[in-house]
């Protein structure tokens, strides 16, 4: 009787255990940490086709100088912000990267304003290569941060959840992760001056 007793409260302490969430938890974290990477990627092509945009541009609007230098500094910004898994769990990290993300995408809109008074430029194939990439590469980020946005809306759920959450506040100790979340004044659509 007390072999069977043994036997009944082991395989009920295996069976509590399955069901405690801590397989899934590691899991979600990894897919975050995955989407987060993606996020990254994304950001560093644009980061990337920056420079040859810049060349391009500069052929043609040598004297729109500021649009130049501002376009170059919001990319430098981007620069020293450090980026890691780390950003992950700190939401003034995040901020910081999101506004800095911010300064790049709207340097570069101030830049494809200026694209439209040269007509030159408009036809040149290395720009309109250029303008499609980093179009297509917009529509990436996009998609990354979506992405991103649903790992992380999966893994805080996961976190709070019963029992998960009790296996994350005793045992793990996992925060919850920061989503991407629109820049302030976003809502208002932006002023094109020509």
């Amino acid at each position: 009787m007390r072999r069977l007793f043994l036997f009944v409260s082991v395989a009920m302490l295996l069976t509590s255990l399955s069901g405690c969430g801590y397989n899934t938890i590691q899991q979600n974290d990894e897919a975050v940490i995955a989407a987060w990477g993606d996020v990254e990627a994304a950001y560093q092509r644009r980061s990337d086709l920056i420079p040859n945009l810049i060349e391009v541009v500069k052929g043609y609007a040598a004297h729109e100088k500021d649009t130049l230098i501002a376009v170059t500094e919001a990319r430098a910004q981007v620069g020293n912000v450090q980026i890691g898994t780390d950003v992950l769990d700190n939401p003034q990290a995040m901020a910081q990267f999101q506004a800095a993300q911010g300064g790049l995408s709207s340097a570069l809109s101030r830049l494809m304003v200026v694209v439209e008074r040269y007509p030159d430029l408009k036809a040149n194939q290395n720009f309109l290569d250029l303008q499609h990439q980093l179009e297509g590469t917009e529509n990436r980020i996009n998609v990354a941060r979506v992405r991103y946005n649903d790992a992380v809306r999966v893994f805080n759920s996961s976190i709070r959840s019963f029992p998960n959450n009790l296996t994350n506040n005793f045992l793990l100790k996992l925060p919850r992760k920061e989503p991407f979340k629109a820049e302030a004044g976003s809502e208002k659509a932006p002023t094109v001056k020509f």
